[in-house]
């Protein structure tokens, strides 16, 4: 009796040790398969954000770089904020422009081309032979234009000062696209002659202006773009075509001029009448704030255009510079170089 006794308890706790087991079994199992789990959801979670991380480091390979205006004590304000990389997006377009360059190349119209374009919508950009540099010629008439404005912050009242033209200039270098000049004996305001200088490309407007500007301010407008001062005595500066578009982005932005001197100046510049180069490779109701500059020697001319174009739903900035043995034919370089641009950024805005 006793033995049959034994063997239920026996019975009885091994059913018990047995249904234990199994319960921690279970307990620990579930335990440390949730703990396995979350090491698993951490390590994921670690993963994930490395990778984020890796894909955010591969976005920023190409940094911003921030421009910023010197010469105050306190501030120090922004003029650009640029992606240092040229964009993918532009591509397609950077090569048909290429292209077309490469076919100017082989036909003599040109000995080097360059082209700047700046999609300022979405601030994306292309250069092409961004390295090459150039004698600006009457493009430089912009950043005078910009140096009087500024001159006129601290002299107000200035662009109102007359001033006489009372005998005509021996001008060295006459260009090949000018159409219209202030007259001996007459008097004009400095706003008619920067009119005259922006509008017609006017030398002699321009000589009477640089009687009277004020020499370091138009090397500051040159140094606070982040550009060389130039040397006033000297016929040459050499600017890349990049280099150059940061005056009409200036201009555009309203960043350096206060925005009333930047919209005169920009508005001026619209009535640019020269028509045979990037005006004329775009619809004749498109509205564009240019200017042209011609340069060069007798065995090689150069031909430049900067301008910033409106689209309805876009604006970009196109400078296009050039040089050539036959000027005559350096125009249509610009117009077709144009031409492309165009197509491309108005397929470009149709999308939008």
């Amino acid at each position: 009796m006793k033995t049959i006794l034994q063997k239920k308890i026996s019975l009885i706790y091994t059913i018990l040790l047995m249904a234990g087991c199994t319960a921690g079994t279970f307990f620990l199992t579930n335990y440390f398969s949730k703990e396995n789990q979350a090491e698993l959801q951490m390590e994921q979670s670690i993963a994930s954000s490395d990778l984020l991380q890796a894909n955010t480091q591969i976005a920023r390979s190409c940094n911003y770089e921030v421009q910023r205006i010197n010469g105050y004590q306190y501030i120090r304000p922004i003029l650009f904020v640029d992606d240092k990389c040229q964009s993918d997006n532009l591509l397609p377009m950077k090569e048909t422009v290429v292209s077309l360059i490469d076919n100017f190349k082989k036909s003599g119209t040109v000995n080097a081309a360059s082209v700047y374009l700046r999609d300022i919508s979405l601030n994306e950009w292309f250069a092409i032979n961004e390295d090459e540099s150039y004698k600006p010629g009457s493009l430089l008439k912009v950043p005078e234009l910009i140096t009087f404005l500024k001159m006129n912050e601290k002299q107000p009242g200035l662009l109102d000062r007359k001033i006489t033209y009372s005998r005509a200039f021996d001008l060295k270098k006459k260009g090949l696209y000018l159409s219209k000049s202030i007259e001996v004996g007459h008097t004009y305001t400095i706003r008619e002659l920067l009119t005259y200088m922006i509008t017609y490309s006017d030398n002699n407007a321009t000589k009477l202006l640089n009687d009277i500007i004020d020499v370091p301010t138009f090397q500051k407008t040159f140094t606070d773009l982040g550009l060389e001062a130039p040397d006033w005595n000297s016929s040459d500066y050499p600017i890349t075509a990049k280099h150059y578009s940061m005056f009409l982005r200036a201009l555009y932005n309203g960043c350096y001029l206060s925005s009333k001197d930047s919209e005169f100046a920009t508005e001026l510049m619209t009535h640019c009448d020269f028509k045979n180069g990037i005006l004329n490779g775009l619809p004749s109701n498109t509205k564009i704030a240019h200017k042209f500059g011609e340069s060069g020697i007798a065995t090689e001319q150069q031909l430049h255009e900067s301008a910033i174009i409106y689209l309805q739903n876009k604006t970009y900035i196109l400078t296009v510079m050039t040089r050539g043995a036959n000027p005559q034919k350096l125009p249509a370089v610009l117009s077709q170089i144009s031409n492309v641009v165009y197509q491309a950024m108005s397929e470009n805005t149709s999308n939008l």
